[in-house]
């Protein structure tokens, strides 16, 4: 899809055709549509098709007329079942009379622009209409990050009534999430360090505040990605701890009923040897059985007060 976005007092219009101070956005642009932005814009096409691998790396490329910023932003996606997050590129180039934006899907670090929500948004200051892609950028980072910590505090919150396979996967998938977005993170705030000391992009004294406010918010969502992976790592080191001592419980009470039903079992071991009865108590008694029975029970009972005691049942 390519749409062209002007702004004029304040609004937000969509345009029919290239125009200079225009924003070109192409999202999962086909191969038609890359080429005439291409051609149109006079941008190297594979420039334009960088973003659209899932594995390019960001960083900052400069050419003759134009420059190429390529960051990581968060998505979702669908791992395993599950709703998770991703990280995918996204493209800025800077024209000296326009600018385009390049992504493999309909983002929300791009929704405020394109729907008018964005404060100060104009397409003519191109220069801190970056600053306001990557301010957006780490804006959507924190969000999914909170969501983030609150999956693990809802996972957490069922711990008590006793652990699923499916919360351990929900926790693995939201481990990989914090990684995916801690590495983009880091190398985002590489692109940004570049990119404040550039001096093909002129910095002017306002823009320069936001590109800071923008470092800044990039360098906590950092330090929350790792925070809340150290507490996910002490969350998965609890759910092992409880199953660890769910499963000392069981064993320690059918220990216990192991050796309480080993006591009638040992008795009428004896009863059932084949020698002579007469050495044996009750063997020759009307209600033998019955008092054996009752002997039996009564050692069982006494067992268990012990083991109670002892707190082994």
């Amino acid at each position: 899809m390519l749409n062209i976005y002007k702004t004029n007092n304040g609004q937000v219009l969509e345009v029919d055709t290239i125009q200079e101070n225009t924003w070109i956005a192409l999202t999962a642009p086909t191969e038609e549509e890359l080429k005439q932005a291409a051609k149109e814009c006079q941008i190297d096409v594979d420039d334009l098709r960088a973003s659209l691998d899932v594995e390019e790396s960001s960083r900052i490329e400069i050419t003759d007329t134009y420059t190429l910023v390529l960051v990581d932003i968060p998505s979702k996606e669908i791992r395993n079942g599950n709703s998770a997050y991703t990280t995918i590129p996204l493209s800025i180039i800077l024209k000296e009379n326009m600018i385009l934006t390049v992504c493999i899907e309909d983002t929300l670090v791009l929704k405020p622009f394109s729907s008018g929500r964005a404060k100060e948004f104009s397409t003519t200051k191109k220069n801190r209409f970056i600053y306001q892609i990557l301010y957006s950028n780490t804006s959507v980072y924190l969000n999914y990050l909170r969501k983030i910590d609150k999956a693990r505090e809802a996972i957490e919150a069922r711990l008590h009534q006793g652990t699923k396979n499916s919360d351990l996967m929900e926790l693995h998938e939201l481990e990989s999430d914090l990684v995916y977005f801690a590495t983009s993170l880091r190398v985002n705030g590489v692109v940004l360090d570049k990119l404040s000391r550039y001096e093909r992009i002129k910095h002017y004294p306002e823009d320069q505040e936001l590109l800071s406010d923008v470092i800044i918010e990039n360098q906590q969502a950092i330090e929350m990605a790792n925070i809340y992976k150290d507490v996910l790592n002490g969350t998965r080191e609890l759910f092992a701890a409880v199953i660890d001592n769910t499963l000392n419980s069981v064993m320690k009470v059918l220990t216990s009923i192991t050796v309480i039903m080993a006591i009638p079992t040992i008795i009428s071991g004896f009863y059932g040897m084949n020698v002579n009865p007469a050495g044996i108590p009750f063997a020759s008694e009307t209600n033998g059985f019955l008092y054996v029975g009752i002997l039996t029970t009564v050692i069982c009972i006494f067992a268990i007060i012990i083991l109670k005691k002892k707190k082994l049942f």
